[in-house]
């Protein structure tokens, strides 16, 4: 059985946090989790505050909202401070080492990672949000990694399929690096 979690995913518009949502609560969908999924922005196609809320839980949520949340990713300095209201001392937040100068205040544990840069590397910053996904997934291992990387192949278009898996792999590399460290 699915234990319950709650995550948010949050950043600037345009980075693609609405479509790793989506991914991520399709894979946990498929292995027979209830998931709800919220998602807030401001009106503008680039730039300013957006995130997006998953509920997990094995049997249909009691509340639809986050509110005491065990993941936190931060992928713009925009967001830092977004979600004080529902972090807690017991989760974990992972960000952008090169976009986040000034994490989320709190006592909970901090992984600084470098997801753009990493995505830079692979030869497109829009692939940030699937490295990001890939970090917190390999972190927090709280998806099977087969399972996730079957829901990008279904999620994203045909022609962006490799840079996407690209993109997975090094997240969870990422990952795996840090732990060592």
């Amino acid at each position: 059985m699915t234990k319950h979690l709650e995550i948010r995913l949050s950043g600037s518009g345009g980075q693609g946090l609405l479509l790793s949502a989506r991914i991520l609560a399709q894979a946990f969908a498929s292995e027979g989790a209830s998931v709800s999924q919220s998602q807030s922005y401001e009106p503008t196609s680039r730039g300013g505050l957006s995130r997006a809320d998953l509920v997990i839980d094995g049997v249909r949520p009691d509340f639809p909202l986050a509110e005491k949340l065990d993941y936190l990713l931060v992928l713009h300095q925009c967001a830092a401070g977004a979600s004080d209201e529902i972090i807690n001392d017991d989760m974990t937040a992972l960000i952008d080492s090169e976009l986040v100068t000034e994490p989320p205040a709190g006592k909970f544990k901090v992984k600084a990672l470098p997801l753009t840069r990493t995505a830079r590397e692979i030869g497109n910053v829009r692939i940030a949000n699937i490295v990001a996904l890939g970090a917190l997934a390999g972190l927090s291992r709280m998806i099977d990694r087969e399972r996730l990387e079957d829901t990008v192949r279904k999620g994203v278009p045909p022609k962006f399929l490799d840079l996407n898996l690209e993109a997975l792999e090094a997240g969870y590399r990422l990952a795996e690096e840090s732990r060592d460290n």
